[in-house]
């Protein structure tokens, strides 16, 4: 069996040059929402600021190893599919109701206090949840790749096809009118009532499998990070309280789906 490698020394000075390039990368989406009035346009640039802090941290290291280009491969695909997404979900949309709450909350100091609590939290988020992607990149070895590259890009595929394919089912169900109130309970969300939030988390446990591969096993806590963001934070808590409340038929759907994890339905 192949050996995994050993960790050379962490760049700390390239993951803390990070933090200011996303920074800055998430003050210029900040003035943009100033002009357009829309804090929510951050969530078109989540993905992308991964790609953006890939693209740093491979220019920081050296050399491009199959390993090296896969992951950034990987991570650009993801990136850029995301993005695509959201900005064609949200075309000609007004603001997304979480912000737009938030915005009546802060009031005439909305303006300044969404660059804290919206776009310099999530920039930071964004850079410590990029620690795998710098760890794999760094590393010198191996040069080859591994067992826990091949399960990583396995876990990620499987991730990415259910992010896709469930934004895809959930996209048509809401472009049909007859199916404004309802709820989608088949494809995919007939087994998990989140397949988009799973493929998600599965993917970023790729990208940590990925990264074991230079003996940096503490980067796990990376996509342990982002499935509890995913779970309790930001994704599945907050929008199912949205959805009690616009959807009655909801909570039938609660009593048969699987929250998250993908499994057969119970009986209602």
């Amino acid at each position: 069996m192949e050996q995994l490698g050993v960790m050379t020394p962490f760049p700390w000075d390239v993951f803390v040059s990070a933090l200011l390039v996303v920074l800055v990368f998430v003050t210029v989406i900040w003035l943009l929402s100033l002009l357009v009035r829309n804090a929510g346009i951050i969530d078109i640039f989540w993905g992308l600021g991964f790609v953006l802090a890939a693209g740093w941290y491979l220019s920081a290291t050296d050399g491009f190893d199959p390993r090296r280009i896969l992951l950034v491969s990987l991570v650009t695909i993801w990136g850029f599919r995301l993005a695509g997404y959201i900005l064609l979900r949200s075309w000609g949309k007004s603001e997304d109701p979480r912000y737009r709450a938030w915005r009546e909350e802060g009031g005439q100091a909305w303006w300044w206090r969404s660059y804290f609590k919206v776009f310099m939290l999530q920039g930071i988020i964004l850079w410590i949840v990029s620690l795998p992607l710098l760890a794999a990149l760094a590393a010198k070895e191996p040069a080859y790749f591994t067992w826990t590259d091949g399960l990583g890009a396995l876990l990620w595929g499987i991730g990415f096809l259910f992010e896709t394919v469930g934004d895809w089912q959930m996209y048509r169900f809401k472009k049909d009118p007859a199916n404004k109130g309802k709820v989608l309970d088949s494809g995919l969300w007939a087994y998990t009532r989140h397949p988009n939030y799973f493929g998600e988390a599965l993917l970023w446990w790729g990208y940590g499998f990925i990264a074991m591969a230079s003996g940096a096993y503490w980067v796990l806590i990376s996509p342990a990070l982002m499935t509890l963001l995913l779970l309790r934070v930001s994704g599945v808590t907050m929008l199912e309280k949205l959805l009690r409340t616009d959807k009655p038929e909801y909570e039938g759907y609660i009593r048969t789906t699987s929250a998250f994890i993908p499994w057969f339905r119970k009986r209602g």
